[in-house]
C-alpha cells in the first residue's frame, strides 16, 4: 500500500448499534473502506479478501474472540486485530495480546477516540513498512549486477558467472583488481542479491584508518579502554552482524592485527578492547585488494593462514584496457546517465572520439572513464562529443602543477594530494609510490594539508 491507497477495515460486531457507530466514525476518513459482519462464520468466509485491520468483538454468538483471533493469525499474521470488549478483564487482555492482538479496548466513553487513534497508528505502521519494502526493492534493483556492472566482454562475463555463484552461497569472497575496477560495487552486488540483503552492509577501507585506531574500529572498545575512549563504541563487525562486512585493501592490514582478524574469523566472535565479554557474530566476509596476496605471503607481509581463510571464492576484475569493446559500452552508459541527471538532449560519441577512447589505457579504469565522459559531456558544444572534448587529465595535472610558483612545502602537498586522488585515498599505496613514510601522509591529513 501507499499513502494514497485505501485501508480495508472489517468490523466483526453482533451489536448492530455499535457496529453502525464504528462505521460512521471510521468512514469519516475517505481512505478507509469499511465492511461489517454480525458473526464469526460470515467474517471468516470473507477472510480471503485480506483486510488490513479487523475490529473484533470479543463476545460473538458463534465463536469466542480468542478462537477467531487464532484463525485470523493462522491465515495471515500481517492482519492487525483490534479486540473490543464490553468487559475490562486484565487477564483476558494480556492473553489476547500474547496471541497477537494489536490492542484490547473496552467499550466505554473513551473507546471511540482510542479506536480511531489505534487505527491511525496501524495505518502509519503499514505505510512505513511499505516504504521500507520499496526501498529494499530499489536497493536490490540498484545492485542488480547485470545492470549495474556494464559490459559484454568475455573477461567481464567470467566475473559475472562467479558473482552469480557468490550470490547463491555463503562462502567468503576475495575480489582482486586494479584501483577503479569496481571492487566495492561487486561486493554490494553480492550482498544485495544474497539471502542477507535485508541486513547491514558495512564497508571498511583499511588504508583510510590509522594503524593505531583500526583494531578499535573493527572490534569496538569499552569506555576508558584507552585515552580518548569516552564512551563504549560498537565495532564494524558488530555493526555488520547478520549481514556482510567488506574489508577493502585487506593486503594493507598490519601483520600484528592479522592474527586477531584470523581468530575472529575462526571463532566467529569478537571481544571489544577493554572488555572480557565475548560477543558472538554472524557475518559474511568479503575482502578486496589490488595486490597479489600470494606474493605478499612470500614476502612475509601477509599471514599464510589468513590468506587461505580469506581466499574463499576468488573473483578477479579485469582492468578496463583488457575488456575488449566494453569501453564504448560503458561510455554510452555514462553518457546516458549524464543526459538523464542533467535533463539535456541525447548525446553521442563521434567516430574520432570513440577512437581516442579506445587508444587510451585508462590507468584509473572505470572511475577514470566516468570522469572523462562527464567532462566531455560538459565540454561538448552540441549533442555530439568530439575528439577534442575527450580530455585525459593525469599528465596535464602534473604539467599545470609544475607551472605554478609555490613554496616547496606546497609543491609537496600538491603532489601528495594528486596521488591520493589518483589512488582513491589509499595512503599506504601512495606512500610506496612516493617512497615516503605513511606517517608523513597521516600527519598531512591531520594538519589539513591534504584530504582523502
Amino acid at each position: 500500500m501507499t499513502k494514497k491507497d485505501t485501508i480495508k477495515i472489517f468490523i466483526v460486531e453482533d451489536d448492530e448499534w455499535y457496529s453502525e457507530f464504528l462505521i460512521y466514525h471510521l468512514t469519516l476518513n475517505p481512505d478507509y473502506e469499511v465492511k461489517k459482519f454480525r458473526n464469526a462464520k460470515d467474517f471468516l468466509g470473507s477472510l480471503a479478501e485480506n483486510p488490513n485491520i479487523v475490529t473484533l468483538d470479543y463476545t460473538l454468538p458463534d465463536m469466542t474472540g480468542s478462537d477467531v483471533l487464532k484463525r485470523i493469525k493462522e491465515y495471515n499474521n500481517e492482519i492487525q486485530v483490534l479486540v473490543i470488549s464490553g468487559q475490562e478483564d486484565v487477564n483476558t487482555a494480556v492473553e489476547l495480546l500474547k496471541q497477537g492482538a494489536y490492542d484490547y479496548i473496552v467499550k466505554n466513553d473513551d473507546a471511540r477516540n482510542r479506536i480511531l487513534s489505534v487505527v491511525n497508528n496501524i495505518r502509519k505502521n503499514l505505510e512505513l513498512r511499505e516504504e521500507i519494502s520499496q526501498l529494499k526493492e530499489e536497493i536490490g534493483k540498484k545492485y542488480d549486477y547485470n545492470k549495474s556492472i556494464i559490459g559484454t566482454s568475455t573477461t567481464i562475463n567470467k566475473a559475472f558467472s562467479l558473482i552469480d555463484k557468490a550470490c547463491k552461497s555463503k562462502i567468503t569472497v576475495s575480489i582482486t583488481g586494479e584501483t577503479g575496477t569496481g571492487k566495492e560495487l561487486v561486493a554490494k552486488a553480492i550482498h544485495y542479491n544474497s539471502d542477507r540483503k535485508n541486513k547491514p552492509f558495512v564497508a571498511v577501507n583499511i588504508t583510510a584508518i590509522p594503524k593505531d585506531l583500526i583494531e578499535a574500529e573493527l572490534f569496538g572498545h569499552e569506555k576508558g579502554a584507552f585515552t580518548g575512549a569516552q564512551n563504549r563504541r560498537i565495532g564494524k563487525f558488530e555493526e555488520a552482524n547478520k549481514g556482510t562486512i567488506f574489508l577493502d585493501e585487506i593486503g594493507e592490514m598490519d601483520i600484528s592485527l592479522q592474527a586477531k582478524l584470523l581468530r575472529v574469523l575462526q571463532e566467529r566472535e569478537i571481544t571489544r578492547i577493554g572488555s572480557n565479554q565475548v560477543v558472538p557474530i554472524d557475518v559474511r566476509v568479503i575482502v578486496a585488494t589490488h595486490q597479489n596476496l600470494q606474493e605478499e605471503v612470500k614476502k612475509g607481509n601477509f599471514r599464510e593462514d589468513l590468506f587461505y581463510r580469506l581466499l574463499g571464492l576468488p573473483i578477479e576484475l579485469p582492468p578496463l584496457r583488457d575488456r575488449e569493446g566494453d569501453i564504448l559500452v560503458i561510455s554510452k552508459h555514462f553518457i546516458d546517465e549524464y543526459v538523464k541527471e542533467n535533463k539535456v538532449s541525447k548525446m553521442s560519441l563521434s567516430s574520432a572520439a570513440q577512437k581516442k577512447l579506445l587508444n587510451y589505457a585508462f590507468p584509473g579504469n572505470i572511475r577514470e572513464l566516468k570522469a572523462v565522459i562527464d567532462l566531455a559531456c560538459v565540454m561538448a558544444d552540441n549533442d555530439v562529443i568530439e575528439e577534442d572534448n575527450i580530455i585525459f587529465n593525469n599528465a596535464r595535472n602534473m604539467t599545470d602543477l609544475l607551472s605554478k610558483e609555490m613554496s616547496l612545502r606546497k609543491y609537496n602537498n600538491s603532489i601528495v594530494q594528486t596521488y591520493l586522488d589518483k589512488y582513491d585515498g589509499n595512503v599506504l599505496l601512495v606512500a610506496k609510490k612516493l617512497d615516503i613514510g605513511k606517517s608523513t601522509i597521516y600527519r598531512m591529513i591531520q594538519n589539513n594539508e591534504v584530504q582523502i
